[in-house]
Parts: C-alpha cells; sequence; structure tokens
C-alpha cells in the first residue's frame, strides 16, 4: 500500500541564531515544502530517488536495512550517509518499524528548488518522523540538531511563535496578516547558506547574549503585532542591527543593497537564502539589474 507525506517549508522571520537559546521568534510555514512517498519494493532494502522541483534527480541509493540499523560509516558527510544517519536515529527511536520481511521504494518530492533554502533537511526529518510514527522534534535533535522552528512550521499551517524553555519546544498558533503585505517580498541571494556551518559559526562567537533576549523578544511581539507599513520596517531595521552586533557581521543592507529605497532583513543564517524584503514600490526591476533574479511576493511565498 502506497503512503505519501507532506511537510511545509519554512521562513524565519525574527530571532535568527538566538531561537537557539530560547528567545521567541516568529516563523511563518511557507506555501512550498516537500513530499515523502513510499512503495513496497525488495525486501530489506530501500531505494530512495529525491526529486527537485524540476524533476531532476539530485540524489539516489539503494540502502540496505542492516546498514541502517548498525550505522557504522566513517564518512559522515556525503549525502548518503547523511540519510542513513537519519534514518538510524528513526529506528532507534522505533525499533520495531524495519521489519526485515519488507522493503521500501521510497522518492522525495521538492515543490520549491533545493537550493532556495525553505527546509530540504526539516522537512525531510519531519516527513521520515511521520512514517516511522516518532517524535520529529526528537528525530531533529539526534540528527541534525537546531532550534526546531523548523519542524514546528513543517507541521503547522499558520504562523506561529516558537520558543525553546528547558529545552523543549513551546509553539502558539498566531494571526499574522498586516494589511500590507503587498509591500513584502523575499529575494534569493543566489546562494545557499549551510545551517549546521552557520550555527557552529555563532557558537564559537558566544559573548554575553542573554542582554539581547528582551530586545528580540521585544521586537518579535511588536513585529507580530504591528498596524503599520512605517512601525514593520523600522522593527526589522532595528532587529538588523541587533544581529550585526551580536554576529559583528553588516546588515544585508549595508554589504548588498545600501541604495535601496526600502527596508531589507536577513531571514535564518545570514550570508544566503533568502531575504525580506519591505518596498511601497515594486522593486523586482531593482533587484534583477543587481542580478537577483528570484523575486516572490508574499501571497506567492507565505501559507
Amino acid at each position: 500500500m502506497e503512503q505519501t507525506f507532506y511537510s511545509n517549508g519554512k521562513l524565519l522571520i525574527t530571532g535568527e541564531y538566538l531561537v537557539l537559546d530560547g528567545t521567541k521568534a516568529l516563523a511563518l510555514p511557507t506555501k512550498y515544502g516537500q513530499y515523502l512517498k513510499i512503495a513496497s519494493g525488495e525486501i530489506g532494502k530501500i531505494h530512495w530517488s529525491s526529486f527537485d522541483a524540476d524533476n531532476s534527480i539530485w540524489f539516489e541509493e539503494t540502502l540496505s536495512f542492516s546498514e541502517i540499523i548498525n550505522f557504522n560509516l566513517k564518512d559522515n558527510l556525503s549525502e548518503r550517509a547523511t540519510l542513513i544517519k537519519i534514518l538510524h536515529e528513526a529506528h532507534l527511536l522505533n525499533t520495531r518499524f524495519l521489519d526485515s520481511s519488507k522493503g521500501y521504494s521510497i522518492s522525495t518530492v521538492l515543490s520549491f528548488p533545493k537550493l532556495w533554502g525553505l527546509g530540504t533537511s526539516s522537512t525531510l526529518i519531519n516527513n521520515i518522523a511521520q512514517w516511522f510514527q516518532i517524535d520529529a522534534f526528537a528525530l531533529l535533535k539526534n540528527s541534525f540538531g537546531g532550534s526546531g522552528y523548523d519542524i514546528a512550521c513543517a507541521q503547522n499551517n499558520t504562523p506561529i511563535l516558537y520558543q525553546l524553555i528547558n529545552g523543549l519546544p513551546m509553539i502558539e498558533k498566531v494571526n499574522f496578516n498586516p494589511n500590507f503585505t503587498d509591500t513584502i517580498y523575499f529575494v534569493y541571494l543566489n546562494k545557499k547558506q549551510s545551517s549546521k556551518i552557520a550555527i557552529d559559526n555563532y557558537y564559537k562567537n558566544q559573548k554575553n547574549l542573554e542582554a539581547y533576549f528582551p530586545i528580540i523578544n521585544k521586537i518579535t511581539s511588536a513585529v507580530l503585532n504591528s498596524n503599520s507599513l512605517e512601525e514593520f520596517s523600522i522593527l526589522l531595521e532595528k532587529h538588523e542591527q541587533v544581529m550585526s552586533s551580536i554576529l559583528e557581521l553588516p546588515t544585508v543592507k549595508e554589504s548588498l543593497f545600501c541604495d535601496f529605497n526600502g527596508s531589507i532583513k536577513s531571514l535564518g543564517a545570514w550570508g544566503g537564502d533568502f531575504v525580506l524584503v519591505v518596498s511601497k514600490e515594486n522593486p523586482i526591476s531593482y533587484f534583477k539589474n543587481k542580478g537577483f533574479k528570484t523575486i516572490v511576493a508574499y501571497k506567492d511565498m507565505i501559507l
């Protein structure tokens, strides 16, 4: 019997990096996501195919149940090893699931280009957790690590406030639908940023972060309740300046778009993926002239 699972992609609007340490973050699930399709296959094996949004295969392998169960690969950097690691951790959370009398033919299908960084890994982990009937947050913790806000977006169809309290995810569904969403765009910076590397660099530069928590929490609450485009823009710019100070990096507007008439905020790991743009006038021609050709309107991106 065939099964299909689906998970939403994500964009983190406030609280990047600091959400790892317990600040409150506003996150939005996207209209884009990933499917996991499962059919019967060769006994004791999984034939795995991963499809990008253009239907091209970017990963294809056959895995044995034994290598998933025993997981002792020394090369843990390849796509193959990463997948086996996730499946191994899923197995440890439900050791009865992989029945040696069964086999599977599995395909994953992205509805967004893999390089966009909308949650290729988080949607995969959430889908595998659904398939194995296990806790996706536990699977994330045991495999990739991270705050888990992306798993929360994968599971929810509305904006959320997300916070780790004593290491446990707290998720609040919220109403975020300001009357100026027609001035909000998402622009892809033409390169995917590694979340793992970004998190590692963040922890290498630890300083007195606690002093920033109430500032970011206050900005997050104000963003959620902002009533005007001007207020929203000011809050985003303030958030950028705070994170610039913490990360000791220039803001994306300072480094790439200093002549832009509007607000720009990094989303997630700084230096790649998407940025949020607020502009009273359509900014498409500006960004295309700068070489950034993927510009998605709010209504086309956010669920």
